[in-house]
């Protein structure tokens, strides 16, 4: 697979990462352990050398997952986790980006990834009860000390993105971007560009919608968090089937699917770009590689970007409690 660098840092990686999140939390029960084991280290045999996961998917046994199927890779891959949340009786509490808590995280997830060094430490959500300057500081300290190797954030505004930047060099903003949520382009895109900041897109396929495989009579998982976002309401999914469909037109002259096609556009609009969709089944794994090679030509981005423009997407991506967490 083809290699990107991460802005102008040092940090290498494949052009397609795995995000790991749906494999323990948030998309109904976990998956099952060997299987998802077995998963990432196909992904790795296929050449993807960037691996997310959080502390708070889980809590903690997405983290232990990854661990131990990337144990006898240690050298090949690059493995990105997260800080900033309290966890209280083993359930997400509020925002916690003290630095003496960013410590004690670091601390717990270099043992359950099984690794002397977290090569990319994102702040999970902007705290705005800590100073941007603090919480750099602290990630600082602990890359000097050689237990971070690169510092992120994650769903920040560009303005806390220039104050951290000033303090630590900002490797990588992870924030949510596809075909249906366009909205990094006008708010960060400038201003990664210019400080030399890579972009690592989740959910690239729209939390599924974007692959054509969910409908309005799609039924999720009672524990599945798609249930009390906006978007994802039956009357949002039929409205917003048109952008699917114009999606899968474009696909099938290409000879690819829908999915292959949206992330193939991510890949396009910039090189500093590494998506990272996530999976739990080996062939939406190998699909999603796929895209890497799709050539998309200047009229086909022109195609794809007029269809878009002219359909407008129905729901929020986050209910107002998320929302509010999101772009300080």
């Amino acid at each position: 697979m083809q290699k990107r660098k991460l802005g102008k840092s040092n940090l290498e990686v494949s052009a397609l990462g795995l995000g790991c999140m749906g494999m323990s939390h948030g998309y109904g029960p976990p998956g099952d352990k060997a299987q998802m084991i077995a998963l990432i280290r196909a992904a790795v045999e296929r050449g993807i050398t960037l691996f997310d996961t959080a502390e708070i998917y889980g809590p903690y046994s997405n983290e232990e997952l990854v661990g131990e199927a990337l144990a006898p890779f240690h050298g090949r891959v690059a493995i990105a986790t997260k800080f900033g949340f309290k966890i209280d009786a083993g359930k997400q509490g509020g925002l916690d980006s003290r630095p003496e808590h960013i410590r004690e995280v670091a601390e717990a997830s270099l043992k359950r990834l099984k690794v002397e060094s977290i090569d990319l430490f994102y702040q999970h959500r902007v705290d705005p009860s800590v100073a941007i300057e603090e919480v750099a500081g602290a990630v600082k300290k602990l890359i000097a000390e050689g237990k971070v190797k690169h510092f992120g954030l994650s769903e920040a505004g560009a303005q806390t993105i220039r104050r951290a930047h000033a303090v630590q060099p900002v490797t990588a903003l992870q924030s949510e971007y596809s075909l249906w949520w366009r909205e990094p382009e006008t708010t960060v895109f400038p201003t990664l560009e210019e400080l030399g900041i890579g972009f690592v897109p989740f959910s690239p396929l729209g939390r599924g919608f974007l692959t054509g495989k969910i409908d309005e009579s799609t039924a999720f998982d009672p524990k599945d968090f798609r249930n009390n976002v906006p978007r994802f309401a039956p009357e949002a999914r039929k409205a917003n089937k048109g952008l699917v469909d114009v999606l899968s037109a474009i696909a099938a002259r290409k000879r690819a699917t829908p999915a292959q096609l949206a992330l193939s556009w991510i890949l396009a609009q910039k090189p500093w770009i590494v998506p990272i969709p996530g999976t739990t089944k080996l062939h939406r794994l190998e699909e999603n590689i796929g895209a890497a090679s799709l050539e998309l030509t200047a009229s086909d981005l022109r195609e794809i970007g007029d269809a878009v423009s002219k359909i407008g997407v129905t729901g929020a991506r986050y209910t107002e409690q998320l929302q509010r967490l999101v772009g300080r």
